[in-house]
């Protein structure tokens, strides 16, 4: 689906899943890029799900996004027709080398077979529908079935590799027909990630990588969450440990999808130093990577700050997805601890809930169940700027998350965090080394799904006014020092001039 086209663009930004479909901290992120840097022109490629899981545009197109085009993966091509074919053996030897090459440890790495491999697919030497229907695909499936797979089903098996690996051929046919660039910049692995890598090797223009979250650690909650859902609610009767085995090679698969784009990118950022250290171990050349965090507008937010009132309002604010990734069950959990303590409080869910309505209904369910409906507002989506003067405590409860924007924005504007382990947020909130540190706790961190000890650190701020204004002083103060977008978008206009004169030379 192409909704803007040009032939040419500075910079093609590879996004999955995000922008400008699907609101959000990377979303917003990948906006402030985009307007951040207007003296360049933008190529978007956008690659979802299907086409159902996405509504309209979330986000309005600046100008210097002269190409936007969308991919769903996962759309099933009922016009596709059946082919039966023989296949060529040859490609079965190197698929079987690819498969060892990847599963063999470090130390023993031979020399990488997926550029033949990929050299092959885009010559037609081993189509799509060799994939799809050939005599020679059927049998290594079923070969490796025999060998590998613990689950009894092969249909269940057979229907996962070809899922699994389809979109590869998608994403080779993507790679021909985008527009001419200057450098690629993905903000993720996985199957974006994988497009820059084809697009590296196929144009031998530079790759930038970003990630915000580490797309294979994400996968893998993302997994459990799936399988836990479906175990809870009695959908799935199959046991666990079968379960188990397609979600890991869910995780392997997209394991080697980042190892191609780690190997491709001349530069992997990162936006703190522990995810770095994970992409290092995960394969990428340590003297590639390096950390910028997220930046936001100051201005913007200390005039914000500007519209509180003196005192410290008993106004408690999750600001976000309404998705299990967020874990916005143990907030609403938290709030039965405060409320038992402070009965005039008043709680807001300020974020969207159309994607995963299901888990929304049961949030609005757990309010009512705990007796919570006078308390506790489902705002929807909003504009933080007319939330926070009237906020407390921003809290934030997520089972993963990387540098949330979301706090940095509540601290920017004189409002205390609390939030779970993850991520950066102890960073962000205790500081990230001595001298961040001296500036003192912007708020509070507490251990992942702990409603009662979420509940007592927010009523522990909201009843000391001393406590609550250091903190309100140390966020404002640690935002301003290091956390501003005008210090990010000066690093990142190094990162992008540097690439732009490698454009002729390639990944290293």
């Amino acid at each position: 689906m192409i909704i803007r086209k040009a032939k040419k663009a500075d910079i093609g930004l590879l996004l999955e899943g995000t922008f400008p479909f699907v609101s959000g901290g990377v979303s917003s992120w990948v906006n402030q890029i985009i307007r951040g840097f207007p003296q360049y022109t933008f190529a978007i490629c956008f690659i979802g799900s299907r086409r159902q899981d996405y509504g309209d545009m979330r986000y309005e197109l600046p100008d210097n996004v002269v190409h936007l085009e969308a991919h769903f993966i996962h759309d099933a091509d009922s016009n596709a027709p059946v082919a039966p074919r023989k296949g060529d053996p040859r490609m079965a030897e190197k698929m079987r080398e690819l498969h060892s090459y990847f599963r063999a440890p470090k130390s023993e790495k031979a020399k990488n077979p997926t550029q033949d491999i990929v050299k092959a697919f885009r010559e037609g030497r081993y189509s799509e529908q060799d994939f799809l229907y050939s005599k020679t695909s059927w049998n290594y499936i079923t070969e490796q079935y025999r060998e590998r797979c613990t689950d009894p089903s092969f249909v269940d098996y057979f229907w996962t590799v070809r899922i699994m690996h389809a979109p590869i051929w998608q994403l080779i046919r993507i790679s021909e027909g985008f527009p001419e660039v200057g450098i690629y910049h993905t903000v993720s692995t996985g199957y974006a990630g994988y497009l820059g890598a084809l697009l590296q090797q196929y144009t031998n223009k530079p790759l930038l990588l970003t990630e915000h979250g580490i797309y294979t650690k994400e996968r893998k909650i993302d997994l459990f969450q799936a399988q836990w859902i479906s175990d809870n609610r009695g959908v799935m009767e199959r046991d666990s440990t079968e379960i188990a085995y397609f979600r890991q090679m869910w995780v392997r698969f997209f394991d080697v999808l980042g190892r191609e784009c780690y190997q491709h990118a001349a530069r992997i950022l990162s936006l703190y130093e522990a995810n770095r250290q994970r992409q290092i171990t995960d394969g990428a050349p340590a003297e590639r990577t390096a950390c910028i965090p997220n930046g936001i507008d100051y201005p913007r937010f200390e005039a914000v700050r500007t519209q509180r009132e003196p005192g410290v309002p008993h106004v408690i604010c999750f600001i976000g997805r309404v998705v299990p990734i967020k874990d916005v069950k143990s907030f609403i959990r938290a709030m039965r601890t405060v409320v038992n303590q402070l009965p005039d409080v008043e709680v807001w869910i300020a974020g969207p809930e159309e994607e995963d309505a299901d888990y929304a209904r049961d949030c609005h369910n757990l309010v009512e169940g705990l007796g919570l409906g006078a308390h506790i507002k489902f705002l929807g989506l909003q504009v933080v700027d007319g939330l926070l003067p009237k906020v407390g405590v921003v809290v934030l409860s997520s089972i993963s998350e990387a540098l949330p924007l979301v706090v940095l924005e509540a601290n920017a504007a004189g409002v205390p965090c609390v939030t779970t382990d993850v991520g950066a947020c102890r960073q962000l909130i205790e500081g990230m080394n001595d001298e961040d540190r001296a500036l003192g706790a912007s708020g509070a961190v507490v251990g992942i799904a702990n409603p009662e000890a979420l509940g007592r650190a927010i009523l522990d701020l909201l009843t000391d006014s001393e406590k609550w204004h250091a903190a309100q002083q140390a966020g404002v103060e640690r935002v301003r020092r290091y956390y501003t977008e005008v210090g990010m978008l000066e690093q990142y206009r190094e990162e992008y001039a540097s690439a732009l004169a490698l454009r002729t030379g390639g990944a290293a």
